[in-house]
């Protein structure tokens, strides 16, 4: 088997979409039962502290994903430059990782401008096409 010949953007794709889990995963490590997986929502909803704001940030992951799959396609389709296009992908994602650590770690003004700095790369990536 071997893997497809994808770019860099598209591997920031993937690695955008498995980011929300990697938030869950952190949220229920050391505090998730097997009983716990018969109603995981409920579990969720009586967390707080840094588990809930794991929960969050793995639903704000979710939320953003959309736009940051469309922008990377439509830069594709329009012809952007793939340096830049990837150049831009991947800070997306690392803004991403940025984004769930200041968020679990509670500091609001913080994730709050790194959210907005991914938002304006994922902009950046929509007008990127020539």
């Amino acid at each position: 088997m071997s893997l497809p010949h994808l770019t860099l953007a598209y591997w920031c794709v993937l690695a955008a979409a498995l980011l929300p889990y990697m938030s869950a995963y952190i949220a229920k490590a050391g505090a998730f039962d097997l009983k716990d997986n018969n109603a995981p929502r409920e579990w969720g909803t009586r967390q707080a502290g840094w588990r809930a704001r794991a929960i969050s940030a793995q639903a704000n992951g979710f939320e953003g994903l959309p736009f940051f799959i469309g922008a990377v396609v439509i830069a594709h389709q329009l012809g952007a430059a793939q340096a830049t296009l990837d150049m831009l992908a991947l800070a997306y994602v690392v803004l991403r990782v940025i984004y769930i650590g200041v968020y679990i770690w509670g500091i609001g003004a913080l994730r709050s401008a790194v959210w907005t700095l991914g938002f304006l790369a994922n902009i950046a990536i929509l007008f990127a096409g020539r």
